[in-house]
């Protein structure tokens, strides 16, 4: 019993910082020019489903203050396109740019668009690598209850999830970042031949808070 109000209290612990940062980011009318100087490897955010780039301000702000330019892709919005579009949105925004050896820092859903964007649209080598957080590279079996199609696009038998799967390739070059229990993510974030990272806090959105977290990006933002 103990265990399943463990649970139950992070799963509100998780939605409360959700709805913190969702309040705070709207908030903060900061630009994304704001993080666009440094003189260490480029960063490019990739937020997840529902959330837009403010969402994950802390860790831009974290990423920056560590001499790193940070991009974000504005035209994703609330990243509610497919996966493939969203892959094609960021590839674009890398070449407009003109962009390279970037790390893609990316949350759940993000973490797709990124590893599809490695698989078939990284052609010119301008990503090096990517650091995705709480990502359902093995989709997640809570999609089928959802009745938005963009959050059915998580089941594990969707087609590219399957496709992304199978494709392994990149996986080398995925750090993929999680916690002890993710409450949308019941299939964990492991992916094989990646460097996955397991750390000692729960949640699925205020694992993006967590000073491990931040400790942990920054660390492997410098792998070469």
């Amino acid at each position: 019993m103990n265990g399943v109000l463990e649970r139950a209290q992070w799963w509100v612990q998780d939605y409360a910082y959700a709805a913190t940062r969702q309040v705070l980011g709207l908030a903060s009318g900061v630009k994304p020019e704001t993080f666009h100087s440094g003189n260490e490897r480029p960063v490019l955010v990739i937020p997840g489903i529902y959330e837009n780039w403010h969402f994950m301000l802390p860790l831009i702000t974290a990423v920056h203050q560590a001499g790193h330019p940070v991009h974000v892709v504005t035209v994703l919005q609330w990243n509610r396109k497919s996966v493939p579009e969203g892959a094609r949105l960021v590839a674009d925004h890398l070449a407009s740019q003109d962009l390279r050896d970037v790390v893609l820092l990316a949350h759940s859903k993000g973490g797709l668009i990124g590893k599809f964007a490695m698989m078939g649209m990284n052609g010119d080598k301008r990503i090096d690598r990517m650091i995705a957080v709480c990502s359902p590279f093995s989709g997640s079996r809570y999609a089928r209850f959802m009745l938005a199609p963009s959050l059915r696009a998580f089941s594990p038998l969707n087609a590219i999830t399957v496709q992304m799967a199978r494709e392994q390739n990149v996986n080398q070059h995925i750090s993929s970042v999680f916690g002890t229990f993710d409450p949308h993510i019941p299939e964990g974030s492991v992916l094989p031949g990646a460097r996955n990272i397991k750390l000692d806090v729960a949640g699925h959105f205020r694992i993006l808070g967590h000073e491990d977290t931040v400790r942990t990006i920054l660390k492997e933002i410098k792998l070469p």
